[in-house]
């Protein structure tokens, strides 16, 4: 009970501003709750996955009780234990898992298909979680090398102004890959594997020509890439390859009137078996709360412009006699 309740009760409160029309009574080691009849299978539901949640090692958070019930509320219903209790790498004490029902359906993808692409706002564990399944896949001997890269697509500055050699310009790009890595592996085998090329992270320019064989491949930020530069990229798959491809399609990068490979890549592959396209939204993001609300805010406003401009582009309808 006090594993379920939390620290002064925290998971308590939080339980109780999801189901505000019940009336939560806890004594010594039961839990009773009176109201209505479809809200308290709702809230009997949650605890019952909740203990298995608990019974499974973790420690549980008033984020990890408001995440499952968003699960149970959803329709098609999700179970929050399997969701939270799938455990995809560990590294020095520390598991990795999914958080939300639909990072669960995007780690699923990942392991069920060859190519698997990752689309979504900042902060929903796109570049993450892929990043751990390459990690397991390697560990497990599934594959022999690990290949990262992105586009190195300046956002304000340009690679020639920047101070440095070629590799030191490029370094600040591949930073975000070199910083995951670095919280799924050992430390100092991290540089023994790169130099052996077990671990390859390069820039996206640096895969034409290739072909990429017994290696899980992952392009970031591939709303920077121009649907040419993405054809490029999809062609290297080879044989014992898995690739995961992310991005964010309302951060691009792209100088005005280039068009990015991710926008269009749906429409052309929608109907390729072995594919996936799973779409992560706010609701998945896994930082701070106020990125959620940031990313609902930003989608409302341009919902908003793009509802502006078609409404300035519609011709008038002139009445009969004018």
């Amino acid at each position: 009970m006090v594993a379920l309740l939390g620290p002064a009760d925290t998971n308590l409160r939080a339980i109780e501003q999801l189901f505000p029309t019940l009336a939560i009574t806890v004594r010594g080691n039961e839990i009773s709750f009176t109201g209505d009849l479809e809200e308290c299978q709702k809230l009997e539901a949650l605890i019952n996955e909740l203990l298995v949640v608990i019974r499974s090692g973790q420690v549980l958070s008033t984020d990890m009780v408001t995440r499952s019930i968003s699960m149970l509320r959803q329709v098609p219903q999700d179970h929050p234990a399997e969701v939270l209790s799938l455990n995809i790498v560990s590294s020095r004490g520390r598991t990795i898992r999914p958080k939300t029902a639909n990072q669960k359906h995007y780690v699923d993808a990942i392991e069920n298909n060859t190519i698997t692409f990752g689309i979504g706002p900042a902060g929903t564990g796109k570049t993450y979680l892929a990043m751990a399944k390459a990690v397991a896949a390697l560990q497990a001997k599934q594959v022999n090398r690990i290949i990262l890269t992105r586009p190195a697509v300046e956002a304000g500055e340009h690679l020639g102004f920047l101070p440095g050699t070629l590799s030191e310009k490029i370094d600040p790009y591949l930073r975000p890959l070199f910083d995951a890595l670095h919280d799924m592996m050992d430390q100092d085998s991290i540089p023994r594997l790169m130099q052996s090329g077990v671990i390859e992270v390069a820039p996206l320019a640096y895969m034409r020509g290739r072909t990429l064989n017994d290696a899980f491949i992952i392009l970031d930020e591939a709303q920077n890439t121009t649907p040419e530069q993405m054809k490029m990229f999809l062609t290297r798959l080879g044989f014992g390859s898995r690739m995961v491809v992310t991005g964010d399609v309302t951060q691009i990068d792209l100088p005005s009137g280039s068009r990015s490979g991710l926008n269009i890549i749906r429409d052309i592959l929608v109907d390729i078996d072995d594919i996936a396209f799973i779409d992560l939204n706010a609701e998945d993001v896994v930082r701070h709360s106020l990125v959620g609300e940031i990313v609902r805010a930003y989608g409302k406003f341009d919902e908003e412009r793009l509802s502006k401009a078609q409404e300035q582009r519609a011709p008038r309808q002139l009445r009969p006699g004018n």
